[in-house]
């Protein structure tokens, strides 16, 4: 299992090099502009001329003036969308990856369990993210002494663990799909699609009333986002967690009964139409 983990590591080094880096540009370049964006005499007047859609969709812009409203607005409200790409791309081909390019197979010719192999790979997905966040939120510590930022480093940690909550479902989701679709690429299309059409269903929640009935089913519904600078909402976070715990069972135990490919996409393995055609002619021939 260990070998496993630290073999994932090494793989994921390249994306966990480049989000950070990425990452970090942004906050640190967010953190810079804050004094001038609040310094702005007449801002919150010409926040209030936007549409009324357009403030109901990334929520309250009224207190972008504020470190906690600076951080919701310019970050974390659309940061489980952008690092959610990432967490379902790396769990859509977690094992299906080596599987289609006729990795796995090899791999399971070795002394090493599948049990082992799943929770190895696993566990080094979630450390790999855990890092991009560390570099993140360091990212924002550090240079906001030299700011009007004045927040704690336990208050700019806070709203990473939600965060951290979403990504983490997101990505055995995706790790779940992967065991049950044909391909890692179908997986990663719709475990993407689905992000996607959560955050924009969530925020256009906040303009047609009807849609709230919907959202409240979806993982988004229980992001805090910013608001969890203050403190940490943790009844919610702790169902997205049973969540995703749920979601990587299912996975390790789908993993453990189902056929490893010897490489190449999979399929539904249902009949096709010619199959039972000519079924159906031999049996209208014996009849």
């Amino acid at each position: 299992m260990w070998a496993e983990f630290k073999h994932t590591l090494r793989r994921l080094r390249g994306q966990m090099i480049g989000w950070s880096i990425g990452l970090a540009l942004y906050a640190l370049m967010m953190v810079s502009l804050f004094d001038s964006i609040a310094g702005i005499e007449g801002f919150e007047e010409m926040i209030a001329s936007y549409p009324p859609e357009l403030m109901a969709f990334f929520g309250d812009m009224m207190g972008i003036s504020t470190p906690k409203g600076y951080l919701d607005v310019y970050y974390f409200s659309y940061m489980a969308l952008i690092i959610g790409i990432y967490a379902v791309v790396v769990g859509a081909s977690l094992l299906v990856g080596d599987e289609e390019k006729g990795i796995l197979d090899l791999v399971m010719a070795h002394p090493v369990s599948r049990t082992a192999l799943f929770w190895g790979r696993l566990l080094g997905f979630v450390v790999a993210t855990v890092v991009i966040l560390l570099v993140s939120w360091l990212s924002w510590v550090l240079p906001a002494g030299s700011t009007g930022m004045d927040l704690t480093w336990i208050e700019f940690l806070r709203p990473f663990v939600p965060l951290f909550g979403q990504l983490l479902l997101w990505g055995t989701l995706a790790l779940l799909l992967s065991m049950l679709l044909p391909s890692g690429r179908m997986t990663a299309m719709l475990s993407s699609g689905l992000l996607i059409a959560n955050f924009l269903v969530g925020g256009l929640a906040n303009i047609n009333e009807d849609l709230k009935a919907i959202v409240e089913f979806t993982p988004m519904y229980y992001y805090q986002g910013g608001g969890a600078i203050d403190s940490i909402d943790w009844g919610p976070l702790a169902g997205l967690l049973a969540a995703s715990l749920v979601f990587a069972l299912l996975a390790w135990w789908r993993f453990g009964q189902r056929d490893i490919r010897v490489g190449g996409e999979g399929g539904w393995k249902l009949p096709s139409f010619r199959r039972l055609f000519r079924r159906g002619a031999r049996a209208g021939q014996e009849a």
